[in-house]
């Protein structure tokens, strides 16, 4: 059964890589410096944090990745799942409080003449 994401995908970065060597160099470099090391937050916390960003981008790759680092690092699976729960809460947080960008839209909207214009969206 072929998969939508495979493990072997990954194998294409070398060539995405061709494609923007310097950027992605400096991905690497960034990259290489935050995970690599310790610094004012300890990396098996980042790795935590790695985590329950991976699953607000839902990015496979990434939740596969960082699973295993945190693990080996000494985390738990119990540690996993609270960091994932206050991701989807935060998430869903952000969803509710920014409904009130759509009450004042929707406010906004009962105030205007018929001779206004509907504003474009950008997205």
């Amino acid at each position: 059964m072929s998969h939508y994401y495979s493990r072997e995908d990954l194998a294409a970065i070398p060539e995405l890589v061709k494609q923007a060597p310097q950027a992605a160099t400096s991905f690497f470099t960034f990259e290489k410096e935050i995970y690599h090391a310790d610094g004012a937050v300890p990396l098996k916390t980042k790795e935590l944090l790695a985590i329950a960003v991976a699953h607000v981008t839902g990015c496979p790759y990434c939740i596969d990745t960082h699973v295993q680092r945190y693990r080996a690092l000494g985390g738990t699976m119990e540690e996993v799942m609270e960091a994932v729960l206050v991701a989807a809460s935060t998430q869903a947080g952000a969803v509710l409080s920014h409904a009130t960008q759509a009450l004042a839209a929707f406010q906004r909207a009962e105030h205007k003449s018929g001779t206004d214009k509907t504003p474009e969206c950008f997205c």
